[in-house]
């Protein structure tokens, strides 16, 4: 049985491989749980009208969130007892363990992430209860509890993400990744609804942080697998995603106004509301970046610069995207002037170079949970 460094000892991969995959695609069960609650929650607001607390959207969100949180809080406690009492601990499973509350449990870090996510979740609903109950009807979805609602699924989102990170020497670590991204990226734009209050006189502030997203987190998959796919296998599976909430957000919306005898709003757009955030044009412009990166790697150039480069573009190419989109998608909404699409995508260019920069680098980053095959390092 092998020692690591700091004397912890490790079990072989193989038992590992078996050990961690029912945990971590528990985990990623409860985000995807989570993530059709949220589809079928914005679609509700749009086509039906507020809500209360109690509804079946809303057991779905919290549902996902409570997996999550039971899940990670059952890698702690297992991988606490078993420190304690001698038995090896694996780094793979989820990550590399951190002390909490002193050395009262141990914690791999993706479900310690992870979980705490869940665990601020459940406190921003209690947050949200004591809202509805004041208040009445959510008429929006950028209310200040449901903001904390979406920073905590943001924050277990990228725990579910460093827990298949750690185990990227299996095929199964390496793909759970890049799913995880994808949730990640699908559920991102809703986050960036919150820029509604930004004043939108020069430039569309929820257009720049769509694309300010999209750039990081497929840049992210970009430097974590570290070879041609990373980008453009994330877009992919976005895409899929998105065509899946296309059908089913507006079918679902119907279908529980039906179940519960509430009326349609007497206008409705028809759009699927939270896919029709997500950047339409994110596949082509994913693979224009893995073409950057392809023409980085066979001049020799620093990967972490060619990501900020194709970060730039990709961000100016996304930020011109979505207002015409927008403008495509729904009756009556008219093509803003250039000089705006002119401003907005110029912004959204600049923060992609910022995306391309960081989004590498927290690949990098990623890499760094598992233990490092011999001659790896994770430099830009």
């Amino acid at each position: 049985m092998d020692l690591t460094a700091s004397g912890v000892r490790t079990t072989p991969v193989a038992k590992q491989a078996r050990t961690g995959l029912l945990p971590a695609n528990v985990v990623l069960g409860g985000s995807l749980l989570s993530l059709v609650g949220l589809t079928w929650d914005i679609q509700w607001h749009s086509d039906v009208g507020p809500d209360t607390f109690f509804t079946l959207p809303h057991l779905f969100l919290y549902a996902g969130s409570a997996v999550v949180g039971l899940a990670s809080l059952a890698v702690v406690l297992l991988t606490t007892a078993a420190r304690r009492a001698g038995r090896p601990v694996d780094p793979r499973v989820g990550g590399r363990v951190v002390n909490v509350f002193g050395k009262t449990f141990a914690a791999p870090l993706g479900y310690l992430v992870s979980g705490v996510g869940a665990a601020t979740f459940l406190l921003y609903g209690l947050w949200d209860q004591w809202w509805h109950g004041l208040y009445g009807f959510d008429a929006v979805i950028d209310s200040p509890p449901h903001i904390g609602l979406l920073l905590a699924i943001t924050v277990s989102l990228i725990g579910t993400t460093a827990v298949f990170a750690a185990a990227r020497e299996h095929r199964w670590g390496r793909i759970g990744t890049l799913a995880s991204l994808t949730v990640l990226l699908t559920f991102g734009p809703v986050l960036a609804l919150g820029l509604q209050q930004v004043p939108d006189d020069y430039a569309d502030a929820v257009s720049i942080g769509c694309s300010m997203m999209a750039v990081l987190l497929v840049a992210v998959g970009a430097g974590f697998l570290r070879r041609p796919g990373g980008a453009a296998g994330t877009a992919a599976l976005v895409l899929a995603v998105q065509g899946i909430f296309w059908w089913f957000s507006p079918w679902a919306a119907k279908a529980y106004a039906d179940l519960v005898d509430l009326p349609l709003r007497d206008a409705i757009s028809g759009v699927p509301e939270m896919p029709s955030l997500t950047p339409l044009a994110l596949l082509p412009v994913a693979a224009l970046m893995e073409l950057g990166y392809l023409a980085g790697r066979r001049r020799g150039w620093r990967a972490g610069r060619v990501s900020v480069l194709v970060g730039g573009i990709a961000g100016l190419l996304i930020g011109l995207s979505l207002p015409v989109q927008r403008t495509l998608l729904y009756t009556g909404a008219h093509l803003p002037p250039v000089w705006y699409l002119t401003t907005t995508a110029v912004i959204s260019g600049l923060f992609g170079l910022l995306g391309g920069f960081a989004g590498w680098r927290f690949g990098g980053m990623l890499c760094l949970l598992a233990p490092a095959e011999k001659g790896e390092t994770a430099d830009a």
